[in-house]
């Protein structure tokens, strides 16, 4: 194992670290739109809030480094026709999904500051002035599923065809179909059921599955 391979095996297993453990671990979870008691949950566990939210959304950006280190492996082969427009799209889904998670750390995290110790009534009002901005948001979260997953399907026909000329794993050309399937199940749920968001969670974890197998497969 060489450390260039040593170092985007690592870029994976942090990513996938970070990005799954932030949000499972996070205290409380905010849905689709904010509702009026989410902000004093947020406040009694304010600091393990943002700071698990902060990693969580580190998360993104570290995936989007191990994917582009994994993109410069193939400097010298033809697939890399398909794996750095693959690379380049499925790191805007990432920044593009990452930017809309910001938007419920920054509102959760003001929020639970602004209406500590206020009533009720106050919480209303913070949820019905966030309606229109959340609706553009939840744009953004489709937007950056949709783009992930098209990244992704080309990604894996970049393995595949990189495949027949460098040394794998046995697990390669597994994890090559894997990020296909992944990439259209993500395109197919997210723009057949837009108004269903929560439907993506499963794949949210089989996607940090799949960060983490495809830094096992470089430290090989």
């Amino acid at each position: 194992m060489s450390l260039v391979d040593a170092t985007v095996g690592a870029m994976f297993l942090g990513a996938a670290a970070l990005w799954w453990l932030g949000w499972v671990l996070l205290p409380v979870k905010i849905g689709e739109f904010f509702v009026a008691s989410d902000f004093a949950a947020v406040h009694r566990s304010f600091h393990a809030w943002i700071w698990l939210f902060r990693i969580h959304l580190f998360g993104y950006l570290v995936a989007v480094m191990a994917l582009v280190a994994f993109a410069t492996l193939y400097t010298e082969h033809t697939a890399r026709v398909l794996i750095w427009p693959a690379t380049a799209v499925a790191c805007a889904g990432l920044v593009v999904g990452c930017l809309a998670a910001a938007f419920y750390y920054h509102f959760g995290a003001w929020g639970a500051l602004e209406l500590h110790g206020q009533p009720e009534d106050a919480a209303v009002r913070m949820v019905a002035s966030l309606k229109v901005p959340t609706e553009y948001v939840t744009c953004l979260v489709r937007f950056g599923r949709v783009f992930f997953g098209l990244g992704q399907v080309l990604l894996g026909a970049g393995m595949l065809v990189a495949a027949a000329a460098v040394s794998w794993d046995a697990l390669g050309p597994w994890l090559a179909v894997a990020a296909i399937l992944l990439g259209i199940a993500a395109m197919a749920l997210t723009m057949g059921r837009p108004d269903d968001l929560h439907l993506y969670h499963p794949l949210f974890h089989l996607n940090a599955i799949w960060l983490v197998a495809m830094g096992v497969l470089r430290l090989l």
